[in-house]
């Protein structure tokens, strides 16, 4: 079962993807990870992507279809795997259909002014680094240490949440459209509670389970 996990920044994806690949054994494939990987390892392809890296510029589609197509080749990967953070692009979609199939694609769905609101409030432990929002949280002092202070992260800003979630819109997002064309993409509803989140999600891969059968 080959998996893309799609949704802006705040959406969830990384709850999600966290409880997919515990109840199918799959891994969970981040591009972020395995770039970080490679630089430290200093593999070949760490060794050109940190070129780029290094010098403040993205690193280019080909190095990041190589390094996808290495890691998919894995024999963890046998089974199946979950793409977190990649494709973000059609021209990468495309890339990735020229060496894999991808039997569906979740989009966590959810309204971006939504989402501002939601990153914009939240709030983090200076201590211990629990999270909270402002909708919930009661005070300056954080109730699971009772000692640090509730402080908002630099990159939650108002200024650079929207820029983030402008990237996406402009980016990513034409990909619902690409895999929806294709028929693998399923679009769900990340404005509910987690758990309901959850469920919806596994929902729609036990669907797919029962139709590869």
């Amino acid at each position: 079962m080959n998996l893309i996990l799609l949704g802006a920044p705040g959406a969830g994806k990384g709850t999600q993807a966290a409880a997919i690949t515990t109840l199918y054994n799959i891994p969970h494939i981040s591009t972020g990870d395995i770039l970080r990987k490679n630089v430290r390892e200093g593999t070949p392809i760490g060794i050109k992507a940190k070129e780029y890296m290094d010098g403040g510029a993205l690193v280019p589609d080909e190095v990041v279809i190589e390094i996808v197509r290495q890691r998919i080749s894995e024999p963890d990967c046998v089974n199946g795997y979950l793409l977190d953070g990649f494709p973000r692009t059609k021209d990468q979609a495309a890339a990735l259909d020229k060496i894999t199939k991808i039997g569906r694609v979740i989009n966590i769905d959810i309204d971006l002014k939504l989402l501002l609101r939601r990153l914009t409030g939240r709030r983090v432990c200076d201590k211990c680094g629990e999270t909270g929002h402002i909708t919930t949280i009661t005070g300056e002092i954080c109730t699971k240490c009772n000692s640090g202070k509730w402080i908002q992260r630099l990159d939650d800003n108002e200024k650079t949440v929207s820029n983030r979630l402008s990237v996406y819109e402009s980016q990513t997002a034409p990909l619902i459209s690409y895999y929806s064309d294709k028929g693998v993409l399923v679009n769900v509803n990340g404005a509910q509670e987690i758990g309901m989140v959850r469920e919806e999600v596994l929902a729609v891969l036990k669907t797919q389970m029962t139709n590869d059968k």
